[in-house]
């Protein structure tokens, strides 16, 4: 469980964001469980392929391998 994130020197404007993100990748069993309106969920390919994205804003998205039923390997990234 998610209880709390460190958000210092993140945009202020995406905190919110992440906050929703890490609360629903907490709740997930499968990458499909992510796919909501905005999020734009999609499977990676190439150095990072067998994780998942989303996307926070912009560039800024949230990547993720589930495995078992359990997210893991959550990670903030410039994606591009």
């Amino acid at each position: 469980m998610i209880k709390h994130f460190r958000h210092r020197g993140l945009n202020p404007d995406h905190v919110d964001k992440i906050r929703v993100i890490l609360a629903r990748l907490d709740r997930a069993a499968k990458p499909e469980d992510m796919n909501l309106p905005g999020l734009r969920l999609h499977h990676l390919r190439g150095d990072l392929a067998g994780l998942w994205s989303v996307t926070v804003r912009a560039k800024w998205r949230i990547i993720f391998r589930c495995e078992n039923g359990h997210v893991t390997d959550v990670e903030l990234i410039d994606y591009h």
